[in-house]
């Protein structure tokens, strides 16, 4: 995602009239992981659909359905959410002492008690499994897939490399299990594309997973944004009732998230916002809350 964010960060900077820039494993609710086998299991007993994950139904043909905003109505709620990006082949540059997470954000978030949803990447969770099993296992958070390789799903998306057709599913599902051998046993069936980038074809192939994906309606502008201020700005500006904001995990390139955090969260409080995660939104969304 942060390719996305900084080619739209570089363009508002360059002309202020763009400025409307912007054993199968089970989750917590029963719902089998979208990369577990499908074999039954006969001494699993079945769950009742209403407690499962929510998500939306298939879209027109049996695609992937995607999801960007809430209900703009019978509430006040905003969703923070923060991908956690490394792609594949970053480990050398993690190795020199490069930061792809960011301990001090999930503890603000924490501090402040602000649900969020964090999109990761399974070279994210095998590059700080720790950090990833803590995330996935804080009921204040919910953890869901942004790919393994942090590829692009299409052929032109921000100079991202991009991973072919016949790859996509694979490449999800090896991020569910980067997660489960990190020790998260509760990733969401949801799932945001590398940049933000996607078409039909992507979602033909992802359509057996039982996904949502999750695109978003604020962008914050947190990518190489060295101006907390102006990222605050962006996105109490932007939010409105339902609104998906988008964020990083990141510290090496998102390096203000942090304080945007702790000036966001209160101000958004301070003006009647309650904040939720992607499912509540989602499960608003399709009646079920």
């Amino acid at each position: 995602m942060i390719t996305l964010v900084r080619r739209i960060a570089v363009v508002c900077a360059l002309g202020a009239a763009l400025a409307a820039c912007g054993s199968p494993q089970t989750s917590r609710t029963g719902r089998p992981d979208p990369s577990a086998s499908s074999k039954p299991t006969a001494a699993a007993p079945a769950e009742p659909a209403s407690s499962r994950p929510p998500v939306l139904p298939p879209a027109a043909g049996g695609l992937t359905p995607v999801f960007s905003h809430g209900p703009r109505t019978g509430g006040k709620t905003v969703a923070l959410t923060f991908d956690a990006d490394m792609t594949a082949d970053q480990g050398p540059r993690a190795a020199a002492g490069e930061h792809f997470d960011n301990p001090e954000l999930i503890a603000t978030l924490r501090a402040l008690k602000a649900p969020a949803t964090v999109f990761m990447t399974g070279r994210w969770a095998e590059q700080y499994p720790d950090q990833a099993r803590s995330i996935g296992g804080d009921p204040l958070f919910e953890l869901a897939n942004h790919s393994h390789s942090h590829y692009a799903f299409t052929a032109d998306c921000y100079g991202l490399p991009a991973v072919s057709a016949d790859r996509m599913r694979p490449d999800v599902e090896r991020a569910y299990e980067a997660f489960r051998k990190a020790g998260v046993e509760h990733a969401m069936p949801y799932f945001r594309f590398p940049g933000g980038c996607y078409d039909q074809r992507a979602l033909r192939a992802l359509s057996p997973l039982g996904v949502t994906a999750v695109q978003w309606d604020v962008v914050s502008g947190d990518a190489f944004a060295t101006d907390a201020d102006a990222v605050v700005r962006q996105v109490l500006d932007g939010v409105r009732p339902g609104s998906v904001v988008v964020m990083h995990c990141t510290r090496s390139a998102a390096p203000t998230t942090e304080r945007v955090v702790r000036a966001v969260v209160p101000e958004l409080r301070k003006r009647g916002y309650r904040l939720v995660k992607v499912s509540d939104l989602i499960g608003a969304s399709t009646g079920r809350t």
